[in-house]
């Protein structure tokens, strides 16, 4: 049974990105479970000589631990400004610093959700590069970009049809990639 912590990169209880999630624990495959990981909305900003001077904080090596115990990682995100929300690359960053990084040769499925065309694809690309840097193990296809978003939920669910379709098909093809690359 695959165990996947699933971080959402949006901070707002009502966003597009969180009803993605929710969705997406929802629709996981048999022999997958996925649980929501702890909130990083108040991790102090990364800052080196922060850490020299006090560690790493409690709640930051909390989500590390978590991240190390998990098969894999599903991060579902926005798009700021074309790239990463910055409360997440924060989080990223600080685990980074970590004296064991859990996210090294951890399998790591991305999705996003946004109201423009793109769907987060931009984000996408920049988070892939982040995680990369950090040894994570990349799953590549198939990608869960729902764009148009606001078309797409309705009352917190997503009710799309063509995009719940994508999510069993990916988060099908996340657990055999787990199975694959996850050294037991």
């Amino acid at each position: 049974m695959a165990q996947v912590l699933a971080i959402c990169g949006s901070l707002r209880k009502g966003s597009f990105n969180r009803q993605l999630m929710n969705a997406s624990i929802g629709l996981a495959p048999e022999g997958m479970t996925i649980k929501e990981a702890p909130s990083f909305a108040k991790y102090p900003i990364y800052n080196f000589d922060d850490q020299q001077a006090t560690g790493v904080p409690k709640d930051i090596e909390a989500l590390n631990d978590a991240i190390k115990a998990a098969d894999g990682v599903l991060i579902v995100s926005p798009e700021y400004n074309w790239s990463i929300p910055a409360g997440l690359k924060n989080a990223i960053d600080w685990i980074s610093r970590c004296k064991e990084v859990s996210f090294k040769d951890k399998p790591v499925c991305i999705q996003s959700a946004a109201p423009g065309l793109l769907g987060g694809s931009r984000m996408q690309y920049h988070l892939r590069m982040a995680l990369q840097a950090i040894d994570a193990q990349l799953f590549g296809k198939p990608e869960v970009i729902v764009n148009m978003a606001a078309s797409k939920f309705a009352d917190g669910k997503l009710t799309d049809q063509g995009a719940i379709d994508l999510i069993k098909q990916q988060l099908g093809a996340f657990n055999k990639f787990i199975a694959r690359v996850t050294v037991r």
